[in-house]
Order: C-alpha cells, then structure tokens, then sequence
C-alpha cells in the first residue's frame, strides 16, 4: 500500500492512521497523533447537557444523527434546518450505512 505524504493527500484532515498495522500513529510523529487525540476529544467533550439534547432533538427533526448534525456545525459553523434540504440530502447518501 503506497501512502502518500500529508502535503498531498486530499483531504487528509491530519488524524491517525486508519490501519491496525504499527502503532496507533504510524510512521509519523507520536506528539502529531496525541495532540489529534486531544483535540478531537476536546470537541466532543467540552458542551452542556443541554446543548448537547438540543442538537440531538434538532438532528432528529431533521432525519440526521447527533454525530452528523455536530460536525456540520464543527466542520462549516452552520445550524442546519428545514430549509438547508440540499445538505441534508447529501449528508444522508454519504451515510455508510446505506
């Protein structure tokens, strides 16, 4: 399997490898991966109970997850409604689970 370097992987967000193979940082830099881990976990962590059962009642009113609905606004600083049915419809055919 080639990998290529980070510079030139589209869309390579910087996180750990995704292979079971080595350690859980691959070839590269051990403090790259646990500064990921600590960032990633960081996101998801630091809200309230409250907002975190608002978004889930608003990812179900609109035929999403919680998971979905969080990284549309983590990832492009939107809250998605009603109105945004072209996103929504394609959030729904990238599920995996289709």
């Amino acid at each position: 399997m080639t990998v290529k370097p980070v510079a030139q992987a589209a869309g390579h967000n910087g996180g750990p490898p995704l292979d079971d193979d080595g350690p859980p940082w691959g070839d590269g830099d051990a403090y790259i991966y646990f500064r990921w881990v600590e960032a990633h976990a960081a996101v998801w962590k630091k809200i309230s109970p409250e907002i975190a059962m608002r978004r889930a009642e608003r990812a179900e009113a609109l035929g999403l997850t919680y998971e979905e609905y969080t990284l549309e606004i983590l990832e492009r600083g939107r809250y998605l409604s009603e109105t945004d049915r072209e996103r929504i419809a394609a959030i729904k055919n990238a599920r995996l689970d289709r």
